[in-house]
């Protein structure tokens, strides 16, 4: 294949950017990396980053008046007005630092849930959750004689928006959704389904783990009240990620931890608590992490979103049209067109877990498993599947390789 896709996407001087792609995992066998769903590679800007506030600017931050304490609080802050220019945001009081996506949905979960709903009240989740967005909406609803009601998945992999325009006849009070299934690769239609979730007052929180790394986000435009992501899926590092709300909402839910930088104010037997966004982060924040999230973001805008997309959805359409002319392989999910860069399959009568282990000989990192999905795998009667995931730094010819690798495994079970 060219150095550049029909796209004008340069994926081969991309490449270069980032350490890991030139490894070889065994002598002469190249990594060939397709779990990006799971974590993206980092690129040389990032490890530098995080390596110059260590050698550089190392000091904890707000509390401090000394110059490195300054620095830090520079830099951390910094970053944070990065990722709200990143996704839209109207002000760098709404987003909070989090450890990841996880973390953020159950400090809404916690704190806005616990003081904004009462037994008998109705959640609004999907068949497609992350389990992330599904168990800590059943930790309250235990706790709080909460009901959870479910959208379905047709089996074409796609939300069924007839039974959704049913099951808001209950009057949820919170909608709960992922943007991307990080299974199924479907791309939900968010704006309608959130304009239809606001015309009975819900209140609606979106799990955007697998959609701000991949595409354009603009969280005004989609309305929603709540937003999580998480830095080490979009080029940044490990636990940070970041929670996106309406201004009001946070102002009025609760602490989600109590200790250091949270408060304004403490007293023996009472505190008062700081100003958005500090509210919610309590204790040493992940300030390294800050810093290395704020250089993805930088890293991403440079590369253009628009470009990543289009690149995204070339490799998306190729491998679809690959693996269509496997026999005895089944793709979870909708059309290429409706999808993105993820591919969850089987193959009859062969392990998710053999695929993968055999792709591994020849330097081909996919997932195995369930990918923290179970009700859905359930929901297709499949105890695992094989999944590829894409990103800005993969390949057209690595594709070729992924689909020879599958070739490879029915070879061997054969």
């Amino acid at each position: 294949m060219t150095a550049k896709t029909t796209t004008g996407f340069d994926v081969q001087q991309v490449r270069k950017d980032f350490p890991v792609l030139s490894r070889e995992v065994r002598p002469g066998v190249p990594l060939i990396y397709l779990d990006s769903a799971a974590t993206s590679q980092k690129p040389e800007v990032v490890l530098q980053a995080m390596s110059a506030y260590y050698r550089e600017n190392n000091a904890n931050i707000h509390r401090g008046i000394h110059q490195l304490a300054e620095e830090a609080t520079h830099a951390y802050e910094t970053a944070r007005e990065k990722i709200v220019r990143f996704i839209h945001a109207p002000s760098t009081e709404q987003l909070i630092f989090t450890r990841n996506t996880t973390e953020a949905i159950n400090l809404v979960a916690f704190s806005w849930g616990r003081n904004n709903l009462s037994a008998g009240d109705h959640i609004l989740l999907t068949e497609m959750e992350h389990h992330s967005n599904l168990v800590p909406w059943q930790l309250l609803a235990a706790e709080m004689d909460l009901v959870l009601d479910f959208i379905p998945v047709t089996p074409e992999g796609v939300l069924d928006l007839d039974e959704y325009q049913k099951l808001l006849k209950n009057n949820p009070k919170l909608l709960a959704l992922t943007h991307m299934s990080n299974v199924l690769g479907t791309i939900n239609p968010l704006k309608e389904i959130i304009r239809d979730a606001k015309s009975i007052g819900a209140v609606t929180l979106v799990d955007g783990a697998q959609s701000v790394p991949h595409f354009p986000v603009n969280v005004v435009d989609l309305e929603a009240d709540f937003y999580a992501f998480s830095a080490h899926k979009m080029c940044g590092p490990t636990g940070i990620g970041a929670l996106y709300g309406q201004k009001d909402l946070l102002e009025k839910m609760p602490p989600f931890l109590g200790g250091g930088e949270m408060i304004k104010r403490v007293e023996l037997r009472s505190f008062k608590a700081n100003d958005l966004p500090h509210k919610f982060e309590a204790g040493t924040p992940a300030i390294a992490e800050a810093v290395g999230f704020g250089a993805a973001v930088d890293y991403l805008l440079e590369l253009g979103m628009d470009k990543i997309e289009e690149h995204e959805r070339l490799l998306t359409n190729y491998a679809m049209e690959k693996l269509a002319e496997i026999p005895d392989l089944t793709v979870l999910g909708p059309p290429a067109e409706k999808k993105g860069g993820v591919i969850s399959f089987y193959l009859n009568d062969i392990h998710a877990h053999d695929v993968a282990q055999i792709m591994d000989g020849s330097g081909i990192a996919i997932r195995a498993g369930h990918h923290c999905a179970q009700p859905l795998h359930i929901k297709f009667n499949i105890p695992a599947t094989g999944r590829a995931s894409m990103y800005l730094y993969n390949t057209l010819d690595e594709v070729d390789r992924f689909v020879d690798g599958i070739q490879k495994v029915k070879d061997i079970f054969k």
